[in-house]
């Protein structure tokens, strides 16, 4: 995953390549954002899984006095993805199985740890957040793939960003205060939003950089569908605290 990770130094600019009429792109672009739907498909079935059948539910999680929480296996499950995504970043060498193991790992990952949002919030709310996500997350990609103006620079911003958000989350985890909370949320559906694009336009110069190189592109599709469908996923739970209705 190293070669992939955001940050990484990309030799061609933005305004450089007419990205508009290269039927190659566009296959390849193709591949990711199929991958990336799939990956949503099955988050959704096994979110729905895991937060209504009971036996799996009282397994993965708890309700207390009305709060939501993940259980030990819940936890454990919740914070696999991350170690996933770690151990991909010191992998060298990766094999296109290799980088569809990882997606489809973190993806079924997240997608069982998301029961808690079934469980938070109400159907309709899910429903109608996942479609304004779709949305919002469909015109940024679109800007990402269209514009001439480099946004690795955007990107860097970002990236700092996000660290200091992840330090803003786990602060917050000891105070509980409500207005950091909204600020997080906030500063958060930002930064993911502006990923959007910056990722989208990055697997551009990405595809460009490989020359044709099948195998390299294969694990390209993976890896780049696993950045886009986090953008997706992190977008919806920040849009879903601001905006949804609770049970």
């Amino acid at each position: 995953m190293s070669d992939f990770n955001r940050g990484a130094a990309r030799t061609i600019p933005a305004d450089r390549a007419d990205m508009s009429v290269d039927a190659g792109l566009r296959s390849f672009m193709l591949g990711v954002y199929n991958k990336v739907a799939l990956g949503l498909l099955l988050s959704a079935g096994l979110g729905y899984l895991t937060g209504s059948f009971a036996p799996v539910r009282d397994l993965m999680f708890t309700v207390s006095n009305g709060r939501v929480g993940y259980s030990i296996l819940g936890m454990v499950v919740a914070f696999a993805p991350l170690a996933i995504i770690l151990f991909g970043a010191f992998t060298k060498n990766v094999t296109p199985k290799a980088a569809g193991i990882t997606y489809w790992a973190v993806v079924s990952a997240i997608g069982a740890s998301m029961g808690v949002l079934v469980l938070r919030y109400t159907g309709a709310s899910i429903a109608s957040t996942f479609l304004l996500t779709a949305t919002a997350f469909g015109a940024l990609s679109l800007v990402g793939y269209t514009t001439k103006k480099n946004l690795t620079g955007m990107g860097s911003f970002l990236i700092m960003g996000l660290w200091g958000l992840i330090g803003a989350m786990l602060i917050n985890m000891f105070l509980q205060n409500s207005m950091m909370s909204l600020l997080i949320n906030v500063i958060g559906l930002l930064i993911f939003a502006g990923l959007t694009a910056y990722d989208t336009q990055k697997l551009k110069m990405t595809y460009y950089e490989l020359g044709g190189d099948q195998s390299a592109m294969s694990v390209a599709t993976s890896y780049g569908a696993l950045q886009l469908y986090l953008d997706f996923i992190n977008m919806f739970q920040f849009l879903l605290a601001l905006f949804g209705s609770r049970r």
